[in-house]
């Protein structure tokens, strides 16, 4: 949401990597940073473009920097000249109808990985099959991306009528020893078989996020049409949205930090992969952004 705009990370951008002089104050500064260390295309071309300043969205009219929210549109940059990004998996993102497009981060996913995420404004809610799809939602019941797939498999086969099959949380030991081991053999098997291999082993195909501010998050969360799909909540991660909630703990992630802490969990835990990178960039405008109201509120003497 933006609110699950409560999720989030931050970077310097690959193109400059910070270096340390004797001065402790500049060291102490970059500690401050929560997003350093992200591997992300240079941010040159959103430098550029900020310099330009707002330019009118040519679908809406709207006046816009980098992107248009209304339209899920870049404005000002081209296509070229952003990373684009290919997900693992397919993600689908609810929209409330209430949520100020301004103030998501949502629409960063949609334009940087265009082809694997969709939006949908709520009531608008897509039929799922579910037990091939995941509600990244905390609560009661929620499990860790870790233990995620093996819930699905066991889901699935209860459905199916296995009166012999164990309750999820019971047989996670030996888990990420099957992913690395199937990660590894599927190399070195034809395709065809490795795909189905892959499909026995991660039923996991689309994955549900909410954005919306928390308060707001309850008519959507508890829509029927969700009820039944597995929720998986980010317990470890701590959000760094400027636009912090109220009441709401750290924990609570920017809907576009959900996205990127839930696929970097994914990748090592479940496809027993090493992270090295894969979707930083996913991070591209959220980071800039970041960075830019840093700069400004230390000028402004709030920092």
């Amino acid at each position: 949401m933006s609110s699950l705009d409560g999720y989030q990370p931050f970077y310097s951008s690959c193109r400059d990597k910070p270096t340390v002089t004797g001065d402790l104050s500049d060291v102490h500064e970059h500690a401050k940073q929560p997003l350093q260390g992200l591997k992300l295309a240079s941010h040159a071309v959103l430098d550029t473009a900020q310099q330009r300043g707002r330019l009118k969205c040519s679908k809406c009219g709207g006046s816009r920097m980098f992107f248009c929210y209304t339209c899920c549109s870049l404005v000002g940059v081209n296509m070229q000249e952003i990373p684009v990004i290919k997900l693992p998996v397919k993600i689908d993102i609810i929209k409330h109808p209430n949520e100020t497009d301004g103030k998501s981060t949502a629409v960063h996913a949609k334009i940087l990985a265009p082809n694997d995420v969709t939006m949908y404004t709520y009531p608008c809610i897509p039929e799922f099959e579910k037990d091939k799809v995941v509600l990244v939602f905390p609560g009661p019941g929620a499990v860790s991306v870790q233990e995620m797939i093996q819930c699905l498999r066991d889901g699935s086969k209860n459905r199916s009528g296995d009166p012999f099959e164990e309750p999820c949380l019971k047989r996670m030991k030996g888990e990420a020893q099957t992913a690395t081991k199937f990660a590894k053999d599927a190399q070195s098997v034809p395709q065809d078989e490795a795909q189905s291999s892959e499909s026995r082993v991660y039923p996991l195909q689309r994955v549900v996020f909410i954005d919306s501010t928390w308060n707001q998050t309850n008519k959507i969360s508890t829509d029927e049409r969700l009820q039944g799909l597995l929720k998986v909540e980010l317990k470890t991660r701590k959000t760094c949205f400027w636009r912090s909630q109220k009441g709401k703990p750290d924990t609570y992630l920017a809907t576009i930090e959900a996205i990127y802490y839930f696929l970097k969990d994914f990748h090592q835990h479940c496809l027993g992969q090493e992270y090295t990178g894969e979707y930083d960039n996913l991070l591209f405008f959220y980071s800039y952004l970041h960075s830019l109201l840093n700069k400004a509120k230390a000028s402004a003497g709030k920092s």
